[in-house]
């Protein structure tokens, strides 16, 4: 049994990424509303809710063979302030560090360190804070790669978020989990351009992981709807009139090629602010190929995410539904969802896709850490 702790853990999704064959002897959120999901679904027992900066190592049990990350997006993402590591949220990294580092000054440096977090983290600053990050790996005494996984090859949610995987220095690779360069479809260009900025030095300490290419992905997005979701309403007519009154020509000839397609058709909507001669006017596009927009959270401005159901003269809006938003993270309908409809967006919005999680684990992690007796310390319910 391999064991791992998972910091900015949220609902859980990383565990559920792993699955039965890894123990958590520690997660830690300081959000109290997740929390509260967590336990729910996993138990409470080794979870600490708290600033990861008031943790201390007495806290942290064990020898984890895997610390895992996904430290806030906000300051990295293209939609944020361009704070970067130096942010409040996102400088959250630098607690994380320091709590490897003090595992390493007793014994008990990870075989594995994984971050999780946006595609912006590539160029944050210029590449700076992705240089930060790969010092900061380097100075515990780690090699490091990264790959970028979307989880549309998983689930029909256009997802693409950078994974950087490092493993301590006397952790051997099997040849199977490196190539001799960069790989299709893990690593584009933003990320071969990422690591063409790095000193040499960093360089030196890459790995370029290597996985398979996954498997066709066999469901779509309408699998996925809800007929009678509980957790939001279909709109009135007028409401949807109004939707679509928000279209650009563009959008609204998807919508007229749906009502002739003779099939029931199911298209995704983000409302967004566009520039039309000089004037700011908000407008609604969909899509109508299958694949749910990339789910957000509703900080920072970012609109929730609707739903639009065609069949033939036909048409129907809502808000996506909370179930479907977990369905598109790889969560099970037996994962059990805040009541709150914000609550339960904001955490699946916020979360890192489950089925990702456990191909990397299965062509990566479990390679590399390929333990089997008990771990020790705390474990998850």
């Amino acid at each position: 049994m391999r064991s791992f702790y998972e910091f900015f853990a949220g609902g859980g999704m990383a565990l559920a990424g792993l699955g039965e064959g890894w123990q958590c002897l520690l997660a830690n959120d300081f959000d109290h509303k997740k929390a509260e999901t967590y336990r729910a679904n996993w138990g409470g027992d080794h979870l600490i809710v708290d600033d990861i900066r008031n943790i201390a190592p007495e806290d942290m049990p064990g020898k984890p063979d895997m610390v895992w990350g996904s430290f806030p997006c906000q300051d990295l993402s293209l939609a944020g302030e361009g704070a970067g590591l130096r942010g409040d949220r996102s400088g959250t990294f630098w607690p994380f560090i320091h709590h490897i580092q003090a595992l390493r000054d007793e014994g008990r440096a990870p075989g594995i360190i994984a971050l999780e977090n946006v595609l912006g983290t590539l160029t944050s600053h210029k590449g700076a804070d992705f240089t930060a990050i790969c010092e900061a790996l380097s100075s515990l005494g780690y090699r490091y790669g990264a790959i970028v996984a979307d989880a549309v090859h998983f689930v029909p949610q256009s997802r693409p978020r950078l994974f950087i995987i490092a493993v301590r220095a006397d952790v051997t690779a099997p040849a199977l989990t490196i190539s001799d360069g960069p790989k299709t479809p893990w690593h584009p260009t933003s990320l071969k351009n990422a690591f063409g900025r790095l000193p040499s030095a960093l360089q030196d300490n890459w790995l370029w992981w290597s996985m398979p290419t996954p498997p066709q992905r066999q469901t779509k997005f309408a699998d996925f709807v809800e007929d009678r979701p509980t957790s939001t309403k279909w709109h009135s007519a007028s409401e949807t009139t109004t939707l679509l009154s928000m279209m650009s020509e563009v959008n609204l000839a998807k919508v007229e090629t749906a009502k002739a397609a003779g099939v029931k058709m199911v298209g995704t909507i983000y409302k967004r602010t566009r520039h039309e001669h000089g004037i700011k006017v908000q407008r609604a596009e969909i899509r109508f190929d299958e694949i749910a927009g990339c789910l957000r959270t509703p900080a920072g401005g970012s609109s929730r995410q609707l739903i639009m159901v065609v069949e033939g003269k036909k048409i129907r809006s809502r808000l996506i539904s909370t179930r479907e938003t977990a369905r598109l993270m790889g969560l099970p309908d037996s994962y059990a969802l805040p009541a709150r409809y914000n609550e339960a967006y904001h955490l699946t919005g916020d979360g890192v896709a489950v089925p990702v999680v456990r191909y990397i684990a299965e062509h990566l992690f479990e390679k590399l850490i390929s333990k089997t007796e008990p771990a020790q310390g705390r474990v998850g319910a």
